[in-house]
């Protein structure tokens, strides 16, 4: 009898511990999980830009603290050197005025690869990587690439997102009719390869 006593003894404690062990692992696994939906919602509320930096103070702790740095830009950037673009030093304009007009930031860099190889091939001293106002032997031209980011994003807000040309096939319609989709076609694949 005793003997049984003793075994369900052990029996018990062993049991409790694992149940202890299991509760405790499930608690930790569902606080980081509250925790990771936390940042991500935090991250997803700025918009997916983000950096940690490290302040150390007097007392030897250390704080982190979240400061803003826009991965659109980082995007960008990555893009423009793997086809070894001029574009490059201006990925920052180039989402600062997509978010001026209110328009997807891999827009410019799509129209820009499906017109002028991501400016390796315009007319020479135009600056005009978009084929923008280009008709023929008729070529517009610009005094700098900001110049010309500016001008195209404006552009295209008012002249094709404003009046519901929203989709690269909808644009290509104003945009280049000559094009039968294949225009279209590629500026799409760009907007993806920039995802």
């Amino acid at each position: 009898m005793v003997k049984k006593l003793i075994f369900y003894l052990i029996l018990f404690i062993f049991l409790a511990t694992i149940n202890l062990f299991l509760s405790i692992k499930a608690l930790a696994y569902f606080e980081k999980q509250s925790l990771i939906e936390k940042m991500i919602a935090d991250i997803d509320q700025k918009k997916n830009n983000f950096y940690s930096s490290y302040i150390v103070n007097s007392k030897k702790t250390v704080k982190t603290e979240a400061t803003i740095a826009d991965g659109r830009v980082a995007n960008l950037k990555a893009f423009f050197r793997k086809y070894n673009s001029p574009l490059y030093d201006y990925a920052e304009k180039i989402v600062e005025v997509s978010d001026k007009y209110q328009f997807d930031y891999r827009l410019l860099p799509a129209i820009a690869m499906q017109e002028s190889n991501l400016c390796r091939v315009i007319p020479e001293n135009s600056y005009n990587c978009w084929g923008w106002g280009i008709y023929g032997s008729l070529v517009t031209r610009f005094s700098s690439y900001e110049e010309a980011i500016e001008t195209v994003a404006k552009g295209l807000k008012t002249e094709y997102i404003d009046k519901g040309l929203i989709t690269a096939s909808m644009i290509m319609k104003k945009y280049t009719p000559p094009s039968k989709g294949s225009w279209a076609h590629g500026v799409n694949t760009f907007l993806r390869a920039l995802e």
